[in-house]
């Protein structure tokens, strides 16, 4: 198997432990139906940039993807952005129900600090891990970025800076996460501020990168619903427009590559995944 593969087993095994419920269904349903695994591969890639083994990752990965899985979850709730797709299958709160759904979320956001503690790490190295979980996820990270994200879709003011508030909380926190805890795992915390930086511009990126696919593709295509426009939500699109937009994300990238160059790391494996989500079609 591919460590990819490899890994999928791992979140397999690790969302299904313990005593069987619906609501341990309805993770398993949510967490194992597809995805890109975007942050449990960054998480790896800079591990092995740092020499060591992407499996020593496997924990810190299944516990932030995890936590994604259940932002999503969350996310389509009909009090929120009310979509009934998600990965090219029904949301969780369609294929089971709403109640279902909200536990599902809450278990796998607390079953995550659970399978994070199981890095064979230094216990100083696990508090590390544990205070960027809490504090990324939740409400001076990803909690913000959601209610600045409701607080500005009912706004007839909207700037490019409040989108850009938006994204460094609401999705760049949570791409950040996976850099730093690869730097704490190493022993390379002289990069952190690098990475953070890096963090933040990628997922303002890759946040643009989806408000143009969102006008681009078809939900087929993206395997989601493309809801914002209905939705009346802030994006990239609505405030600059799709060439500009375009370009915005090209001078991100052109930024990201000079911080790399800083680093304690050739980066090869995080360059290779990092050109692979600018030029994703999905």
């Amino acid at each position: 198997m591919t460590m990819m593969e490899t890994f999928e087993q791992y979140l397999k095994e690790k969302v299904n432990e313990g005593m069987p419920s619906l609501t341990k269904e309805a993770m398993s349903y949510s967490l194992m139906n597809g995805g890109k695994r975007v942050r449990p591969q960054i998480l790896f890639s800079i591990l092995k940039d740092y020499g060591l083994d992407p499996q020593y990752g496997f924990p810190c990965g299944c516990a932030i993807e995890m936590i994604h899985t259940y932002s999503l979850i969350h996310d389509d709730l009909p009090c929120m952005d009310d979509d009934d797709l998600r990965r090219g299958k029904p949301s969780c709160h369609k294929a089971y129900n709403e109640a279902v759904a909200v536990l599902a979320g809450d278990a796998l956001l607390t079953k995550a600090f659970q399978v994070a503690l199981e890095t064979a790490c230094s216990d100083a190295q696990k508090i590390e891990v544990i205070q960027r979980l809490s504090q990324d996820a939740g409400i001076e990270g990803m909690i913000l970025g959601q209610d600045l994200d409701m607080k500005f879709e009912n706004s007839c003011s909207r700037t490019f800076e409040d989108l850009i508030n938006v994204e460094v909380y609401k999705t760049a926190k949570l791409l950040t996460l996976p850099m730093v805890c690869a730097a704490i795992l190493s022993n390379h915390k002289e990069d952190l501020p690098i990475w953070e930086e890096i963090g933040t511009k990628l997922g303002i990126q890759f946040q643009v990168q989806d408000d143009i696919l969102d006008v681009t593709s078809s939900s087929e295509v993206l395997g989601k619903s493309t809801s914002d426009l209905e939705n009346n939500k802030l994006t990239a699109i609505s405030l600059l427009g799709l060439d500009s937009a375009k370009d915005f994300v090209l001078k991100l990238n052109q930024e990201i590559e000079e911080l790399l160059n800083k680093l304690h790391s050739p980066c090869e494996n995080f360059k290779e995944l990092k050109s692979y989500l600018i030029n994703r079609t999905y």
